[in-house]
């Protein structure tokens, strides 16, 4: 009965925004009064840090690198680490003596947002969990952007929020920035305009270091690459493929969350390229409908669930397919070839979300139809060539910073002091 109440409020939400607007008003003042609770009773403690990663669903990204770095220094030793999870019994956190973990929106968990001295995240925090002026909201966000974010979206086909919506909902969750890490110029450049931050007074907060959730494409070995392959039965005899498409924010289920419409034909490409290949296939987090992949055995692996860090996967990939998806820009530390299929280019850069540079300046041919994606596929080596002058040029722009190093730069600029 719950889930089905759930699904007709949220069926009215989307033809609604009054009625949209009502609901989340009263969800939005009930969440706040339930924390008061925890926000008054709770004192900061200067050596605890709260770690959060997609809203408790991954222990990855660069909260990840920041974690396990500050383990290792003598200076951390007495303080307290909390990491929150959905399900806790899905992650293995690398241990240490201070070492809490939490489920996410737990009484626990609520304990440990009011007492922390500093969250580290990458995406957003509960717009409810209101900060104490002497805590320190560090945002890692989670990549350079290609498409369009926040203020920076003009025209959205999105199905639950309109640009006014998205762009109240970054404001209460910018205005408790404190740090807000880049890894470049043109990056800090769209952070600064898509979440507002002149204007909210949070123009100084960047630190432009290079991120540290790309740490393991410069320190990995070729005896991790044989573990992760090992782990998945990859055949020793393929070379790896990896699909990460995004989520649309136009398809979206009732009762289910973001959905994700496969717009690839796996069968033609597994009767093209099985001989040679196999392909690594997950979604954007967003998305919560399951996709059954069972016919393509052998040959396309769903890693959906299997690993929380992504560059586990991008270290044994040889090619990497994506639309809109940022993971590119860090895949292209590993200067290996890339392909885009774009098969709704226009109506997503009209109808939803647009993007922040030239495609033309993408280090990768663009395929708008199958036809083309199996092409290039087939002429991989070649373009690899053609557009290693144009790899050069987009590496010098967006991943200058990002090396071995870039976690004790971040770590030392946040905790200064």
């Amino acid at each position: 009965m719950k889930d089905k109440i759930k699904k007709f409020v949220i069926d009215i939400s989307k033809e609604n925004v009054f009625f949209r607007k009502i609901i989340r008003k009263i969800v939005y003042i009930k969440r706040c009064c339930y924390y008061k609770i925890f926000y008054l009773t709770n004192k900061v403690d200067d050596k605890t840090i709260l770690f959060e990663v997609f809203g408790g669903r991954n222990y990855s990204c660069s909260p990840k690198y920041i974690y396990e770095k500050l383990i290792t220094m003598p200076q951390f030793k007495d303080y307290t680490f909390v990491w929150s999870f959905k399900d806790p019994s899905k992650h293995e956190v690398k241990n240490c003596d201070g070492l809490k973990i939490v489920k996410h929106c737990s009484k626990e968990y609520y304990k440990y947002c009011a007492s922390s001295k500093y969250w580290i995240v990458n995406s957003i925090m509960g717009e409810h969990i209101k900060k104490k002026k002497n805590q320190i909201y560090v945002q890692c966000w989670h990549g350079t952007p290609l498409k369009r974010l926040r203020y920076d979206i003009k025209a959205t086909g999105s199905v639950l929020n309109t640009v006014e919506e998205i762009r109240k909902r970054n404001d209460k969750d910018a205005s408790r920035f404190d740090y807000f890490i880049s890894p470049s110029k043109f990056a800090s450049e769209k952070f600064i305009s898509a979440f507002n931050l002149e204007k909210l007074g949070k123009k100084d907060i960047i630190i432009e270091e290079g991120y540290p959730r790309n740490e393991l494409l410069f320190t990995y070995t070729d005896d991790d690459v044989k573990k992760i392959k090992e782990k998945l039965n990859i055949p020793k005899d393929k070379k790896v493929i990896m699909y990460l498409p995004t989520f649309r924010d136009n398809q979206h289920t009732s009762g289910l969350g973001y959905t994700y419409n496969i717009g690839i034909d796996f069968d033609s490409l597994k009767e093209k390229f099985s001989d040679k290949y196999v392909i690594l296939f997950s979604t954007h987090y967003f998305v919560a409908n399951s996709i059954d992949l069972s016919k393509y055995e052998g040959f396309v692996y769903n890693i959906n669930g299997k690993f929380d860090d992504i560059n586990e996967m991008y270290i044994i990939s040889d090619v990497i397919m994506t639309d809109y998806s940022s993971v590119f820009f860090d895949f292209a530390n590993l200067k290996r070839p890339m392909i885009f299929y774009m098969y709704d280019l226009n109506d997503y850069k009209e109808n939803l979300r647009d993007f922040y540079l030239d495609l033309d300046e993408l280090p990768g041919p663009i395929a708008e139809t199958q036809d083309e994606l199996e092409k290039n596929l087939q002429n991989i080596e070649e373009i690899s060539k053609t557009y290693s002058e144009k790899y050069e040029k987009f590496n010098k722009k967006f991943n200058y910073l990002d090396d071995k190093d870039a976690t004790l730069r971040v770590i030392n600029k946040i905790f200064k002091k």
